[in-house]
């Protein structure tokens, strides 16, 4: 059973009672993200979530990480385009430590500005090693060509210029102009009931004060595919292609979450591995994902193989799409695709922790939580016809943006 809360300040709380596991895993979800800075704010949220570990009214760093540490426990957190997340996972008898540890993280950072010059260092030298990794950059800078001119194609980790340049009172007034309590979750999902979770949480969320924020996100326009060809030191070819498609809100997300799984999902008998590895022995690795956000979507490709076989490569691709698009799935073939969908959601399902932030994430996109028992009668629900007509929409080659990288 889900049960859900919302404080009179608008803070809600969702919780779910595991009674066969040890741990408790609860976190912060925040409607913020990187797609809500501004172009002299590009890495701010993201070096938000790095500080929030230096320092607050209570706590010096080795308090902060040492609280939890020390008895087992793990204290992390995300930045994503449009959210941040603080989270812990711990015995269940430690909850309340770890509950009032990331309320005090979460709300009373104080963001020392020594720690800022240290954290600084650290972020420059993580994007130095996220440059050392073209696997990583090709797919940010794929993002950039897809969501030209909008805050959604901006790295998550800044620039240099602008993470050299955030001060103390940069994070205070982005924190003040975004954060709204009613676009705030308390998640919490393990062996604790729900009047204990309650007990530790709500008198620290009470103290929080109702904040309406006036901030209000950039829908993503304009669309123009592009195609570029940079030069790399890498020993492979590597390609991405991409395009932006169905947002968080839109009924067919599902069917094209169904319908990627099928392209070039996380599993070996997906159409792309089979056609680029098993029959050609092209690729290592090859993969397609689609991530919805609140007003647009992103579906994409990524491969890497050798430069003489690029062009071979990119012509497989295109033929699964397009095979896609113009052959309607066979009664048993579609049976067999959601199938192996709804089991890997089941297994997902197993893990608590994922669990804990995606009903935070779906309360806070959605007002409410589907349960996977709906999400598995809508992918049951799904017709062959139906998927054709995505494939020939999402698929439709003349609208994909592709980025490749050559050696040198």
């Amino acid at each position: 059973m889900i049960n859900i809360k919302e404080l009179p300040n608008g803070i809600r709380i969702v919780h779910q009672e595991i009674t066969h596991t040890r741990l408790v895993h609860c976190g912060f979800i925040l409607n913020i993200g990187s797609r809500d800075e501004t172009k002299e704010q590009e890495g701010l949220a993201h070096f938000w979530e790095h500080m929030a570990f230096k320092g607050t009214k209570r706590r010096k760093t080795f308090h902060i990480l040492n609280r939890l540490e020390s008895l087992g426990g793990e204290l992390n957190a995300y930045t994503t385009k449009e959210k941040i997340c603080f989270y812990a996972s711990t015995l269940k008898d430690h909850y309340p430590k770890a509950a009032e540890l990331l309320f005090d993280i979460t709300f009373n950072s104080t963001f020392p500005e020594k720690q800022i010059e240290k954290e600084r260092q650290v972020i420059l030298e993580e994007m130095a090693m996220y440059r050392d990794s073209p696997d990583d950059s090709i797919q940010d800078e794929l993002d950039t060509l897809v969501f030209e001119n909008h805050a959604l194609g901006r790295n998550i980790l800044g620039s240099e210029e602008t993470v050299a340049s955030f001060t103390q009172n940069d994070f205070f007034h982005f924190i003040g102009t975004h954060l709204d309590t009613a676009h705030l979750i308390f998640s919490v999902v393990g062996n604790i009931s729900f009047r204990k979770a309650l007990k530790q949480i709500e008198p620290l969320l009470a103290q929080i004060q109702a904040k309406k924020s006036l901030y209000v996100r950039s829908n993503f326009q304009h669309y123009q595919p592009k195609t570029k060809v940079v030069s790399r030191e890498v020993t492979q070819s590597l390609c991405a292609m991409g395009r932006p498609t169905f947002s968080l809100h839109d009924p067919n997300r599902f069917k094209l979450f169904l319908l990627n799984n099928i392209l070039g999902g996380p599993s070996m008998n997906s159409r792309l591995n089979l056609a680029l590895r098993e029959k050609h022995g092209l690729v290592y690795s090859i993969e397609s994902s689609y991530q919805p956000f609140s007003d647009t979507g992103f579906f994409g490709i990524y491969f890497g193989t050798e430069n003489k076989t690029l062009e071979k490569a990119k012509r497989l691709v295109l033929k699964e799409m397009t095979n896609l698009r113009n052959k309607k799935m066979g009664t048993l073939q579609l049976h067999m695709a959601k199938e192996q969908v709804i089991g890997q959601m089941a297994m997902a399902e197993e893990n608590y922790a994922g669990l804990m932030l995606v009903y935070g994430k779906s309360l806070l996109d959605h007002g409410k939580i589907d349960s996977l028992d709906n999400i598995f009668d809508l992918i049951r629900d799904t017709q062959a016809e139906e998927l054709q007509e995505i494939a020939q929409q999402v698929f439709d080659p003349t609208q994909l943006t592709t980025l490749t990288y050559l050696p040198h």
